[in-house]
């Protein structure tokens, strides 16, 4: 072994430890990575550089402008509403219908954009006591990341796949490449929860909510009473900011909005001060407005006792919404996001917390599956629910005002795919979907920015000269060399089997992308010291990366695992059988149609 090997592998292992570890974000851990195979010259500044122009990145940039695109044109809010109806009572039809449509559409966009559109729906159909949401949401989930193996551009892995291959020397494989293991997957899949469903998952309660207003205040307890006082001259709140009046903590109230004159300004922000001439409202307990309107010289000018007239006045209501695995404010406090300066909309109850759901958490880090009630206008509720940062489960009233038709929407995806299928490069097709999707006016050049995960970006980009500098050193080949010895002379199926193994446990304690990107040179050697072809290792690679079913590391399952009210115990049940059905499929389909 030579010493770049070794330097080599002290890279790989220093990145499974800080991935396992998580004291630093994966996408940090991978420009580290990146930038220290430049420094130490196990690759050249420009191989070190060459993920950001790779054709996995431009495809996986591709891929989430146009998810986020189909989901503001609301092309997949139609969908949903008619399978949940097309179920009627039966939650096997319902499970069967939803799993199926999740997977295919996981097939063209992110896995946990697709199961997100759907979690509002499902979350919205179990309060009305229909269904068990806790024996739904794991099978939905489970589609998503089944689904990501139903093509090329389904996953990370499997979109990086073709640029690794390219990098050896290999032949790409076409956009349904990986069909036929995908589908045996995902039937599977979803054959076995529709059988063992009551054996595996938890039959736990969720409030019951249809979804109204009144419903939403009376489930969480919400405060009613919306009282005003206007400031008057001489007032001791004049030129105070919201946090120096005590708003939150010595006086448990939420102030919704400040009127002045003709002007509304909604969730004013903590540093905002107060004047004279404003009429402040306020949601809490009269005998909480009083003792705040004595203490800081206010005049009441009237309350309205049911909230409900004021959501019409102001255009704005209740809504739950839930923090997803991916968001950026995971980790951080209500001050730290500074929601009511970005959003515009006033936090009232963290839900599932420790303790009283109303008292103030501006202080308390949100984590992943977190879920709370703000109120705010509309408008300003409905550009959170962009599926990355936050899911908004409350139907949003009204319509957006200069909503996209979902038609244009769904020609540019159409368009994209067709594309691919005629044999262009599918980052080229991709991304010019994308772009079409802006010209159309779908959505802005703005939103397409914001569409874009930067995180998984780097990560890919980031990890991609990892692979390089694996096959540069010939420590892949090394790697290869020691397994193989273990391994000769026995079956081929024992190789794939192994194969299989490693790519789950790999996926088990890092990202799937960083587990696809550290193997594949490896199987590639592996293949050719067995005289197997290198590519259906390396398929076996990306698909085996996604079995990720025993613990919640998945981003989809850590979604899903609050408002499913799942334990670590739920998935080392229902996933640990679900892990052994995934080995014995995905290495029987490779070992009879690919090999």
């Amino acid at each position: 072994m030579t010493w770049e090997m070794g330097l080599v592998f002290f890279f790989l292992a220093a990145t499974a430890v800080l991935f396992s570890m998580e004291r630093l974000r994966v996408d940090v851990v991978a420009i580290l990575v990146m930038l220290g195979l430049a420094w130490t010259r196990l690759v050249t500044p420009a191989e070190a550089f060459s993920g950001l122009a790779s054709n996995a990145v431009i495809a996986v940039i591709g891929v989430m402008i146009m998810s986020f695109g189909l989901d503001r044109a609301g092309a997949m809010k139609s969908l949903t509403r008619l399978l949940t109806r097309s179920a009627g009572t039966s939650e096997s039809r319902l499970l069967a219908l939803v799993s199926s449509v999740v997977a295919a559409l996981s097939a063209f966009m992110q896995n946990v954009g697709a199961a997100a559109l759907f979690l509002p729906a499902l979350i919205r159909m179990s309060r009305s006591g229909r269904f068990s949401l806790s024996r739904l949401l794991m099978p939905m989930g489970f589609a998503a990341i089944l689904g990501g193996t139903l093509s090329m551009v389904g996953s990370g892995p499997l979109i990086i796949l073709n640029d690794l291959l390219r990098q050896n020397g290999l032949e790409k494989f076409g956009l349904f490449g990986v069909s036929p293991i995908g589908l045996a997957l995902t039937a599977a899949g979803i054959a076995y929860f529709l059988v063992f469903r009551r054996a595996v998952l938890p039959d736990r309660e969720c409030p019951r909510q249809p979804g109204a207003q009144q419903k939403l205040i009376d489930t969480w307890h919400l405060p009613q009473g919306v009282h005003y006082a206007s400031v008057p001259e001489g007032s001791r709140i004049v030129g105070m900011t919201r946090e120096e009046s005590g708003l939150g903590t010595s006086y448990p109230l939420n102030l919704l909005a400040i009127l002045e004159g003709q002007s509304v300004l909604h969730a004013p922000w903590r540093y905002s001060r107060f004047a004279a001439g404003q009429t402040l409202v306020l949601l809490g307990k009269r005998e909480d407005v009083e003792r705040f309107a004595a203490d800081l010289g206010l005049d009441p000018a009237g309350d309205r006792e049911q909230v409900q007239d004021l959501l019409s006045t102001l255009g704005s209501g209740f809504a739950e919404v839930i923090l997803p695995s991916r968001s950026r404010y995971a980790g951080r406090t209500l001050r730290e996001m500074a929601m009511r300066k970005t959003f515009a909309v006033e936090p009232i109850a963290l839900l599932g917390g420790d303790g009283d759901p109303l008292q103030d958490f501006s202080d308390r880090p949100f984590r992943t599956g977190d879920t709370f009630v703000v109120f705010g206008p509309w408008d300003n509720i409905r550009a959170m629910d962009d599926r990355r940062d936050f899911v908004v489960l409350t139907p949003v009233e009204g319509a957006s005002p200069g909503a996209p038709r979902p038609l244009k929407a769904l020609l540019c995806f159409a368009g994209a795919i067709a594309l691919i299928l005629a044999g262009f490069s599918i980052s080229l097709a991709l991304f010019s979907g994308a772009l079409a999707m802006v010209l159309l006016r779908v959505m802005s050049i703005d939103d397409a920015y914001r569409a874009v995960d930067w995180r998984t970006v780097f990560l890919l980009a980031g990890l991609i000269p990892m692979g390089v500098a694996m096959d540069k050193t010939g420590a892949a080949a090394y790697l290869a060399g020691g397994i193989m010895s273990v391994l000769q002379g026995h079956h081929p199926l024992l190789l794939l089997l192994a194969v299989a193994v490693l790519s789950t446990v790999f996926s088990l304690f890092m990202s799937n992308v960083a587990a696809a990107v550290l193997l594949v040179p490896l199987v590639i050697n592996l293949a050719k010291l067995a005289s197997l072809d290198p590519r259906m290792l390396a398929l076996l690679v990306a698909v085996c990366a996604s079995n990720s079913f025993i613990l919640p590391t998945h981003q989809v399952n850590a979604l899903l695992m609050g408002p499913g009210g799942y334990r670590n115990s739920d998935y080392l049940r229902a996933g640990g059988i679900m892990t052994a059905l995934f080995l014995v499929l995905a290495v029987g389909t490779v070992y009879l149609f690919y090999l």
